[in-house]
């Protein structure tokens, strides 16, 4: 069985910097594209960034474009999200995800993804 498991989270001031890590044991890093995702209390989970398969394509969510940044290393099976300029409205569990088979159209939807870490918590605050 795929397992994921994040780090990385914490409790940081507005404008600062956190990376969170995601790693996938159990199966092949490579053939499997992988996401973030978050979920503030009494929210639903959205959709942050991901990477396809390949790694040569990601995607990110509008309210953290340009601050956000997805990056994988496949040798290492290892995902991270830097996260740049934080804001108290970033304030969320963060989880990643994983799937072999998920297409492009749908890789903002959570629902279709088979596998799911713990999550990890970020907290922006004075």
């Amino acid at each position: 069985q795929g397992q994921l498991v994040e780090s990385g989270g914490g409790s940081v001031q507005p404008g600062d910097s956190l990376r969170l890590s995601c790693v996938l044991s159990g199966r092949t890093f490579s053939t499997y594209a992988m996401a973030w995702f978050r979920q503030a209390p009494g929210k639903e989970r959205e959709f942050v960034a991901a990477f396809r398969r390949t790694g040569s394509n990601a995607y990110y969510a509008d309210s953290i474009k340009d601050r956000f940044t997805i990056s994988r290393d496949n040798a290492k099976k290892v995902m991270f999200l830097q996260m740049n300029s934080l804001k108290p409205e970033d304030t969320a569990v963060y989880y990643c995800a994983a799937d072999s088979r998920i297409i492009a159209s749908s890789m903002k939807e959570p629902e279709q993804y088979d596998y799911w870490g713990q999550g990890t918590q970020v907290t922006v605050s004075l």
